[in-house]
This record gives structure tokens, sequence and C-alpha cells, in this order.
């Protein structure tokens, strides 16, 4: 079996459960307290922070850990707006269509129970935001501009350089949802004030996150308790897992640039070989600014889903979108935001590949002109 949804999730690297195992069973402590296994948590958490931070090019105390990518992104909408609104009175927000659906839902959170109007700046065809559009969204009570990087679905990534040079000049912060970003593509020196990551998308394990946001923006916490991660996020940390997460963040960095091109290369054969087998294919998502990993498609006249069956049948494992709207009926609001009509949007597959990859997937590009004229002939 070949397993194509690195989007969704990646198993656990060896070294990241190796770095973390002292931590699970000898140097078990809850880091708050004052004993010598409580402080051998304690440095252990320190020590992981600060090397979470030299890649985000943040200074360590601007990390906060999470249980994830949705949480992180919940801290930084909710607690970046409310935190504005409290102090100015800010209270509008501006995004797109085509983000997470936790960015989405907490939008709509800060509009139902705080008064927040929330501004979604449009896309086009290839799910591109332009910053002139963002610039025309900026009000005079803008709390916060909240961005993915790049989509989890389509895979395309934004021009984040023009983005925050926007948001700088009007002196609003920005967010980054950089969940899928993480890994491909760089993470310092991006102008954005606060960044989301997930350990489960670079071999850290699941329920490990990332939320880094700069000293001097105010944030309101969603979680209450002992004052943990600096009042932001309290509940004792987890130490094992921040280990993992800084470990598996750290060698996904370090080979980022060589797997970002290697990947790359493969992908684009990949896209040309199903594009040149498979007559209804249409490629989803910007065909440059892209993430390496991505290839995602709409193959018009089939059920997305039924394909997807047909390629496990044939040991290819991918999905329609994202695993977080695993088991909707409806299609994507990701690619209904591009404008893609709603029928041909429950045509979509998406193969995510690892950052490991390293042969050519003519078989797999077989597999799908097969799977999709299995579908197209009813068997």
């Amino acid at each position: 079996m070949l397993y194509l949804d690195n989007a969704a999730t990646t198993p656990v690297r060896p070294e990241v459960l190796e770095a973390m195992m002292p931590y699970l069973t000898r140097w078990y402590g809850n880091p708050s307290s004052h004993h010598t296994v409580g402080e051998a948590a304690a440095d252990a958490l320190a020590d992981a922070r600060a090397r979470v931070a030299r890649v985000l090019g943040m200074r360590a105390g601007d990390v906060v850990f999470t249980s994830g990518g949705t949480e992180a992104n919940n801290l930084a909408v909710k607690g970046i707006a409310i935190a504005a609104a409290q102090r100015s009175g800010a209270r509008h927000l501006v995004t797109s269509p085509i983000e997470h659906e936790s960015i989405l839902e907490s939008a709509d959170f800060l509009a139902r129970i705080h008064g927040f109007d929330v501004t979604q700046v449009p896309v086009d065809a290839q799910a591109r935001i332009e910053a002139d559009a963002v610039a025309a969204a900026l009000r005079h009570d803008t709390a916060l501009v909240s961005i993915g990087y790049a989509n989890n679905e389509v895979g395309t990534v934004q021009d984040i350089a023009a983005i925050s040079a926007v948001t700088r000049r009007r002196g609003i912060p920005l967010h980054l949802d950089a969940v899928q970003a993480a890994g491909w593509l760089p993470l310092a020196d991006l102008g954005a004030d606060a960044i989301s990551l997930a350990g489960h998308k670079l071999g850290a394990p699941k329920g490990t996150g990332v939320l880094g946001v700069r000293g001097r923006i105010p944030l309101e916490p969603l979680l209450h308790g002992g004052g943990q991660e600096r009042g932001r996020r309290s509940g004792t940390e987890d130490v094992a897992g921040a280990v993992g997460f800084a470990v598996a963040l750290e060698l996904a960095d370090a080979a980022r640039e060589e797997a970002a091109a290697r990947v790359t290369a493969l992908r684009d054969r990949f896209t040309a070989q199903v594009l040149a087998s498979v007559p209804t294919a249409r490629l989803t998502g910007h065909p440059v600014y892209r993430l390496p990993g991505t290839a995602s498609f709409t193959f018009a006249g089939t059920s997305g889903e039924a394909v997807l069956l047909e390629l496990e049948r044939r040991g290819v494992v991918s999905s329609s979108g994202s695993a977080c709207a695993a088991g909707s009926d409806e299609p994507s609001h990701v690619l209904l935001g591009m404008g893609i009509d709603p029928q041909v949007a429950q045509t979509a597959v998406r193969f995510t590949f690892p950052h490991a990859l390293a042969e050519p997937l003519d078989a797999v590009a077989g597999a799908v002109a097969a799977s999709v004229a299995a579908v197209q002939s009813g068997g």
C-alpha cells in the first residue's frame, strides 16, 4: 500500500520517538514542580521552546505549545481579536473563503458572540489572494488579518511578503496558518505576528502543535487555570510532545530546501502524466505557486469518493481533500471559493507526498488513469 495522504497526517519519525522517550519514562515530572524530576522536565520544555523559536525566527517566549493546528488557529484568531476588541474596540476580521475550518469557524464565533464584522477577501480561480484586495478590505477597526500560508486542499502558496507589507503599513497584526507549509517553505522572516503549526504534519505525534505569537501582540487566552505558557495557555504542558515537536520541526526545516526541490520535480512529472492520460483531469490550485508535495485534481463526470475506492483497490491511499471535513457530502468550500462548479468539486482527489519521496510515481499515474476509467465505465 502506497500512502499519499501526508497532508492529513504523517508517521512519527524514529528520531522523534527516541527524543520523547526519556520524558515519558524517567523524566516524567510536571514542569511546574520544584524538585529534581520536575526541574528536568522544565529544562527540557525550555530547550524545546528555544529550538522551535530558532526555526520561526522568534524569541523563546513567543512560542506557545498547543494540542495541534486547530487549537493554535483558534488561539490566534480568537485570542488576538478579542484582546484587540477589549483594548481599542476593534471588531473587524479579515480572512478568505478558502481557509481551514478552524479559521472560518473561529471567525463565525467572533461574529456571533462578540459582534465582529468578518470580511472574506476573494481568491482567484487558482486560489491566490491579491495583496491589493487585502489592503482594500482593511478598516480603521480591523483587529486581525488571518491567512493560510499554503492551502491545505489544493496547495496554493500565497504571496505572504506582499500581504505582510500591507498589514505592516497599517499596523494590523497578521496571523499565518502555516500547518501545511512547515517543512516545505521558509517559516522565519515572513513579516507575520503569529504563526500556527501542527506536529503531526512533520513527523511528530498527533496532539502536538505551536502558536508562535510575538510578545508585543496582546492575546486573550482560551484556557484559564494555572497560568502556564506565560498565562496564554493554561494546563500542564506535554513535555514529551514539545520535545518531539521541536525535533520534528528541526529535522524537517534542515532538509527543507533539498526535499522541496526533489519532490517538486517528482510532483510535476506525476501531474503531467495524469493530465496527459486522463482527458477529464484538471489540476486545481496554482500550477507554480503550490506546495511541492501537493497534486490535486478534479475528474469531471466521476465521483471523487468512487475514484478513491478504485485507487485503494490498486494499492494507493489518497483523499478527496481536508481530513477535517471527512464524511461530509458537501463539496469542498475551498473549491467553491475558487469558483469551481459544485458538481465538479465533488470529483476532487488530492495526492500529498512525503518529504522523503525519491522515486517517480509513474505507476500511481497509471493507477489514476485506470481508476477514473473504471468509474466512468461503471465498473
